[in-house]
């Protein structure tokens, strides 16, 4: 019987599940992130790009 009660009161299990959620949290935020972060720089390259073709500058849009 000890060990039924035992059983039921151990948390380490839900304390691994609360750490990998965590993680799984903090991995969407940097991906969000970092693809932002490579529209934009993207599109700054491509108008740097275009004036050195000699196209006329056209500020780089970043949404």
């Amino acid at each position: 019987m000890n060990a039924i009660k035992n059983f039921m009161q151990d948390e380490e299990g839900a304390v691994a599940i609360e750490y990998a959620l965590l993680a799984a949290l903090i991995a969407i935020a940097i991906i969000a992130g970092a693809t932002t972060v490579g529209h934009c720089l993207n599109n700054t390259f491509v108008s740097i790009a275009n004036v050195l073709k000699g196209q006329p500058w056209a500020a780089p849009t970043c949404t």
